[in-house]
């Protein structure tokens, strides 16, 4: 098969997490009361591939530069990263894409900050591109890289060099990786970085279908968000509805392939169709049927707590919805991430007053507290985050959402915290990539969502998770029995953090 554009990633990134998209999340940390083996089984088996190394499932946003080169008439191909050095020889460039390059991006940083040890995630992309960049120097291909981790390059600049790194493109790409692809069969010189502006996004008649199965079934139907937070990149993007055309066709080319469950991608998949942020009835409806009509099963990848309320406040639409998924598909629960972020209204205001829309943010613990409620009664399961560090957070902020944390332990949910790095504020230092001080306050927070998890996960799992998985459940099991036992001692660890500063060496 003659490829000129090898569009590829490491293992972390190119599994399918034995067909649960939740467990790739934990190859964010390193391996824990596991053997490493073990662990990386758990996260990123090896996917399917074709006798050519393609493989049958692909990240979705691969699947889309694949795409975008085809449609343009580039001899492109999606590649398992272990059947990469079979084309290097004749192609052109090599294309890369990641959500974590580096392990800067929450979760991985947060691991990384409290066990001081190097999560799997850089490990598996660091060991792929020493290797890479060998071939690179025998034959001369180009590299580029992008995705949603682009900018942790800017910290990493030295392997931009060592690693020969042709350009970097941060930003949407169906675009731009087309002008760069003709540059390279030109010969023409690269740009070294490139921004994809607001302006310079593709428009949703741009996007291509994908031309080969996504990951677990994952299809995008929303690009951007409106509500504002001053943490999140996704929000600088302009908000798109994908038509629901595209959407049934990129699920059909999933469903050809054997993909028979599918996740929806969206950062609030109930706005789907609405012009603000009020859930409409009508798209969500249409589209939770074409789901029906071709899938066996469904998840969602985001939504908003603020939105969940107002769908069941206003005609039970929520509950609309679960009905028809469970009534016409084989699941009796949906698995969705959700992001509390904070329990205090006061940051809320400052960092998220879109949060909570169209509620103001000083209602915004209880619409938290109702979204929940509302959640376990449908059997919709969130594994749920909130943040601590934020910019202009105090003691009593934190303390707000360790209430919080503690009136939401009647309900069936995860709830993870994360830590806020504030990478703006870290060009040109060149001795560490973070540098976060924990407090009191922050340490409570940690154990509060450590009790809420240890209290529901293995209900969670016996219930509804992996009941076609019976070695993985015993990994998982054993994991949390391991959790539950070491409790105390995690604890003490914690407290030893107490006012100590944590970093992120360079490595």
């Amino acid at each position: 098969m003659n490829v000129d554009f090898v569009i590829t990633t490491d293992r972390s990134m190119m599994s399918n997490h034995h067909g649960r998209e939740f467990l790739g999340f934990i190859a964010t940390g390193p391996p824990i009361f596991l053997p490493e083996a073990l662990w990386r089984f758990a996260c990123c088996p090896k996917p399917r591939v074709d006798r050519w190394g393609r493989p049958v499932e692909a990240p979705y946003g691969l699947r889309k530069v694949e795409a975008a080169l085809i449609e343009s008439g580039f001899k492109a191909s999606i590649i398992d990263p272990d059947h990469v050095f079979r084309y290097v020889r004749t192609a052109k460039a090599v294309l890369i894409g990641h959500h974590d390059f580096f392990a800067y991006g929450p979760p991985s940083s947060e691991w990384w900050l409290l066990t001081g040890r190097v999560p799997i995630n850089r490990r598996l992309f660091t060991e792929f591109m020493s290797e890479l960049s060998d071939y690179k120097r025998r034959y001369g291909f180009k590299i580029v890289v992008g995705g949603p981790a682009a900018w942790q390059w800017q910290w990493e600049e030295d392997k931009i060099d060592s690693w020969g790194i042709d350009t970097v493109i941060e930003g949407e790409g169906e675009l731009v990786v087309k002008e760069i692809a003709q540059k390279i069969l030109d010969g023409e010189p690269l740009p070294r970085y490139v921004q994809v502006g607001v302006d310079s996004v593709p428009e949703v008649s741009q996007l291509p279908a994908i031309r080969g199965a996504s990951i677990n079934g994952l299809v995008e139907i929303m690009r951007g968000c409106p509500r504002g937070c001053s943490f999140c990149s996704v929000t600088l993007r302009p908000l798109r509805h994908i038509p629901l055309e595209l959407v049934e066709k990129e699920i059909a080319v999933n469903v050809s392939n054997g993909i028979s469950g599918g996740v929806l991608h969206s950062e609030d998949v109930l706005l789907y169709g609405s012009s603000g942020v009020v859930p409409n009835e009508g798209p969500l409806v249409k589209l939770h049927e074409v789901v029906a009509k071709h899938l066996r099963s469904v998840a969602w990848s985001h939504i908003s707590l603020a939105a969940a309320v107002v769908a069941e406040r206003q005609g039970r639409l929520l509950s609309k919805i679960t009905d028809m998924v469970y009534s016409k598909m084989e699941q009796d629960y949906i698995g969705v991430e959700v992001g509390i972020e904070t329990g205090s209204p006061r940051l809320a205001k400052i960092v998220m007053p879109g949060k909570s829309a169209p509620f103001p943010p000083e209602k915004y613990p209880e619409v938290v507290e109702e979204a929940f409620s509302i959640m376990h009664e449908l059997r919709i399961v969130p594994a749920a985050t909130f943040i601590l560090n934020m910019p202009g957070e105090t003691p009593e902020d934190v303390v707000k959402t360790v209430e919080l944390i503690e009136r939401l332990r009647v309900y069936r949910s995860l709830i993870v915290p994360m830590i806020f790095v504030p990478m703006g504020k870290l060009r040109g230092q060149r001795d560490v990539i973070a540098r976060v001080r924990i407090t009191r306050e922050h340490v409570e927070a940690m154990k509060a969502a450590l009790d809420h998890s240890l209290i529901w996960a293995e209900r969670i799992m016996n219930e509804f998770y992996l009941r076609d998985k019976t070695v993985l459940r015993l990994l998982l099991k054993y994991f949390m029995a391991m959790v539950r036992w070491r409790a105390s001692s995690v604890y003490r660890e914690l407290e030893n953090f107490v006012e100590k500063e944590l970093v992120i060496p360079r490595v």
